[in-house]
């Protein structure tokens, strides 16, 4: 059995380079760093079109999660917490919620936006983007 590669840091951007040797941000303020995401949740092998009971169902179990905050939009959730331990445990509610449902298939996308060098929330990108679209 061959052993696996190890990470040659050489060829990774500096920024990760950086991550992986603890520099490149202040880590007593990575505590206040959010970590966003975006969420994407189907079940597979119903008999509607209509998954809106699904996903209702889904956000309902996310919602649970301690420390977890949630806005809905027209194709997904965006999720924003301390850590990325709680965006897998809103992943994992959800998906369990839908095999409890009776689903025996479900597929999912969840990107990830983990930021360590300041903080920033879900409100702040979008106050970022509305900014740099007055200046257009």
């Amino acid at each position: 059995m061959q052993s696996p590669a190890k990470l040659d840091i050489h060829y990774l951007p500096y920024s990760v380079y950086t991550h992986f040797r603890g520099e490149g941000y202040n880590m007593s303020s990575a505590k206040s760093c959010k970590v966003i995401a975006y969420f994407i949740i189907a079940p597979v092998g119903i008999k509607s079109t209509s998954m809106g009971s699904y996903v209702a169902a889904a956000v309902a179990a996310m919602n649970e999660v301690k420390d977890l905050k949630c806005e809905i939009t027209p194709m997904g959730t965006v999720m924003e917490a301390d850590s990325l331990e709680t965006i897998f445990e809103a992943v994992k509610a959800a998906h369990e919620t839908l095999i409890v449902k009776g689903i025996l298939r479900v597929e999912s996308t969840l990107i990830i936006d983990d930021r360590r060098d300041k903080p920033r929330t879900m409100k702040d990108k979008v106050n970022s983007v509305k900014k740099h679209m007055k200046q257009l």
